[in-house]
């Protein structure tokens, strides 16, 4: 058995440094990418479907990775918008990291893709430590999840440079207090931009599209008090087993290892990838 003990020192340090990299990549051949993190069933596929099509009428070349933990269903839906789709199975692992991503795109990502947008696995614990060298990260939450989410995921929300409110046509009947939602969004995240909309009644149309493309082309993303206070500080853990050693771990996704709802680390098997265009 083993405990966990926090240290200063940052356990993401691989992590990040592939993420830099990744960005610097990315930017250089004029890509910009958009990270998309919300529970499962926040309406996150719906939504990113509309944009790709939007974004296809406009003429802006868009490239779409989706990752779950099994099935391909969520590539097939975001394959009819006409836009190049690539499905990453994690089988286990509740997020994306910069390295694992990276190597899914090498080769694929055709050179012409302006904005790539990342639908991270449906959970608002494990996605929010990893930076995946997104340009702009986005925080998705259904008027029918309650308005305490933030609250209760203030990582997440606290990192976010765009909320997004999904499923506003039902707001009425699911009693969403939508002033409530953004004093909580506000508490863990100030000056964040909250959005509201709807893929069912259009609500919103291209809202998402028009942030992701004002960033591309230079302007500055909402810089997160708490994205400021954890660089400064650095975020780490280890293991201490009961032999008295003390075990460092930092992870790019080549580790056998997963993040629980708990935080903690937990084996897991290895990633494999389906691909849709």
């Amino acid at each position: 058995m083993c405990r966990v003990v926090d240290l200063q020192q940052a356990v993401l340090a691989k992590n990040d440094l592939a993420a830099q990299v990744l960005r610097a990549e990315l930017t250089a051949r004029g890509t910009s990418v958009v990270n998309l993190l919300s529970s499962p069933g926040s309406g996150k596929t719906a939504l990113l479907e509309h944009e790709l099509l939007l974004a296809r009428e406009r003429g802006v070349a868009v490239a779409a990775l989706t990752a779950d933990l099994a099935t391909e269903n969520d590539a097939v839906r975001l394959a009819r918008s006409g836009v190049p789709v690539k499905q990453v199975l994690t089988d286990g692992l509740c997020h994306l990291e910069a390295g694992m991503m990276g190597r899914h795109l090498d080769g694929w990502l055709p050179e012409e893709t302006r904005l790539l947008f990342v639908e991270n696995v449906g959970n608002l614990v494990c996605p929010a430590s990893y930076d995946l060298g997104e340009n702009l990260r986005v925080v998705l939450a259904s008027v029918t999840e309650g308005e305490d989410k933030p609250l209760k995921y203030p990582t997440a929300f606290g990192l976010a440079q765009l909320v997004v409110v999904t499923k506003t046509d039902i707001a009425e009947a699911v009693e969403f207090d939508e002033a409530a939602f953004r004093r909580n969004v506000q508490q863990v995240n100030p000056g964040v931009e909250v959005v509201l909309t709807s893929a069912r009644a259009g609500t919103g149309a291209g809202l998402l599209l028009d942030r992701a493309l004002a960033v591309g082309a230079g302007t500055a993303p909402h810089t997160p008090v708490m994205a400021r206070t954890r660089h400064e500080q650095g975020h780490g853990h280890s293991h201490r087993h009961d032999d008295g050693h003390v075990h460092d771990h930092d992870h790019d996704g080549d580790d056998d290892h997963h993040h629980g709802p708990d935080g903690r680390v937990h084996p897991h098997v290895h990633d494999s990838v389906a691909q849709t265009r």
